[in-house]
């Protein structure tokens, strides 16, 4: 289930270990959250415009949006939050030049569907 949508700045795309992060961040949150590894799908979308601050061109971010299904408790959350925080800031790569801010916001999801076609 945990659909995992990640922006980043397109001057990032040297820095940020994205498949490595992937791999690391699905087990340890698939066992803090009780949830089957291969249900994890994360995206990556780079961002090639934005405006962060006053807009200098030093500045860049990495955004991280969690939806997973109801009923983790709020601590469970938090923790999901600082443990995808923690691995994502392990998998950019430093000396970057960039003031990159990094968030995570983790959701409840409602309404979710799914199936899975065999091959």
């Amino acid at each position: 289930m945990p659909q995992i949508i990640v922006e980043y700045s397109a001057s990032l795309a040297e820095a940020f270990d994205r498949r490595g992060f992937a791999l690391a961040l699905h087990p340890a949150a698939a066992e803090l959250i009780g949830s089957a590894l291969p249900d994890f799908k994360t995206r990556f979308r780079p961002v090639t415009e934005a405006v962060i601050g006053d807009g200098a061109a030093t500045e860049a971010m990495i955004h991280v949006g969690m939806s997973i299904l109801p009923g983790r408790s709020p601590e469970i959350k938090a923790r999901l939050g600082e443990l995808t925080l923690a691995m994502l800031c392990d998998h950019i790569k430093p000396g970057t030049g960039l003031n990159t801010q990094v968030t995570v916001e983790v959701r409840d999801i409602g309404g979710y569907h799914k199936r899975v076609l065999a091959r």
